[in-house]
């Protein structure tokens, strides 16, 4: 067991930029080193890991915030594919644009959480987008980043103090200073090729919002039993090719256009390049789907993890897995470590070896006077079944 813990929160992954890059090709020796971490509140703990495996880079990311604010949690899985900026780039920056956007002000976390996904995409457009991910990339492009930042960095020295950030809390005009921020000769970027799943879970209070774009997936152990809390988005489900289609794309191999095998992705800009169509109804889409579910005293625990966890191990054997090391581990971090192990191939292809990531998250049950003044309401806001 190797790597770093940080308490609070985790921003953990590979760094990278490029646009299309190969994937499928594996080392000659996986590695093993795994990045890992525990927190926890007076509500939930967690523990989480991920490791780089048979891959020659690490395009996972995650954020894990058991204090986004005062109330509320957030944990994210991001599984980049074509590079590992755009996946860095949201465990970066999506929950800070959840905290952001006027709807979260209100209480109305499903729709702050949506536009955020959105507002990735937007984030990574222009001259600022492609230095961000230029600086997040692999070396020869993240020097070129820092390079082009010397030579273009807005003047005078008032604009650093936005730049390392992406606060739009400023005292001078907003549009002058996007147009600076702007300037250089990426100004028309039209954001990257490369792309990253999302898979969020937000919790506040009892209740849990779960935002999923991809084929990273979360799942809910309730009294031991597995419930899809997402749906993996790959282009043989109905509705999904009926939306590509429509946008001008096709399916063809089980992948769209003959590339992406998701459908639903932050990123990937060259199939989102039709200008008579909304954002949701492009041949890929950011657009999350939504699922909100009233946490009872029969929910154990939440498990968010990218596809390289599901292709090796249906939703119910990961919650089986679970409950059983949680008998004799108390770090739950040690946990979704064996898990690691346990999904990794002895050998290079096939399932087992991709990067793997996963988040587990542990519901602390209520005092009796808490448990006696809830009973009433124990019930979850919607049928599921188990999987």
């Amino acid at each position: 067991m190797g790597g770093f813990m940080c308490v609070d929160w985790i921003l953990a992954a590979g760094v990278g930029f490029g646009w299309g890059g190969v994937m499928g090709v594996y080392l000659s020796t996986p590695k093993t080193e795994k990045y890992f971490g525990d927190g926890e509140n007076d509500r939930l703990r967690y523990g989480l890991a991920s490791m780089q495996g048979w891959r020659t880079t690490m395009e996972d990311a995650h954020t894990a915030l058991p204090r986004l604010d005062e109330c509320t949690s957030f944990f994210g899985v991001y599984d980049g594919h074509g590079g590992k900026a755009v996946s860095k780039f949201c465990a970066k920056h999506l929950h800070l644009q959840v905290l952001k956007n006027e709807a979260y002000s209100s209480g109305d976390l499903a729709t702050s959480v949506s536009k955020s996904f959105f507002r990735m995409d937007e984030m990574m457009k222009g001259q600022r987008g492609w230095r961000e991910l230029a600086e997040l990339g692999d070396k020869g492009q993240k020097f070129a980043g820092m390079l082009e930042g010397i030579i273009w960095s807005p003047k005078p020295g008032d604009s650093d103090k936005v730049e390392d950030s992406w606060t739009e809390e400023v005292e001078f005009d907003q549009t002058a200073l996007t147009k600076l921020l702007n300037q250089g000769p990426h100004s028309h970027f039209p954001g990257p090729t490369s792309g990253s799943t999302a898979c969020v879970a937000i919790i506040r209070n009892d209740e849990l919002i779960v935002a999923n774009a991809g084929d990273s997936r979360c799942v809910l152990s309730r009294k031991g039993q597995a419930h899809d809390l997402s749906k993996d988005h790959k282009p043989d489900l109905d509705v999904e090719k009926e939306r590509i289609m429509n946008a001008g794309g096709f399916v063809v191999a089980g992948r769209v256009n003959g590339s992406l095998n998701l459908t639903r992705a932050i990123g990937d800009m060259e199939l989102k390049q039709n200008e008579l169509l909304p954002a949701e109804r492009q041949i890929v889409t950011a657009e999350p789907e939504l699922k909100t579910v009233k946490l009872s005293e029969d929910d154990e625990f939440i498990i968010l993890a990218c596809d390289g966890i599901w292709d090796c191990m249906s939703s119910q054997e990961v919650v089986d897995f679970v409950h059983e090391e949680m008998n004799t581990e108390d770090s739950l971090s040690a946990v979704c470590e064996k898990l690691l192990d346990r999904c990794l191939a002895p050998v290079s292809g096939g399932d087992g070896c991709d990067n793997m990531t996963v988040i587990l998250v542990q519901f602390k049950k209520p005092s009796k006077s808490a448990t006696t003044s809830s009973s009433n309401q124990s019930a979850s806001s919607e049928e599921m079944r188990p999987k």
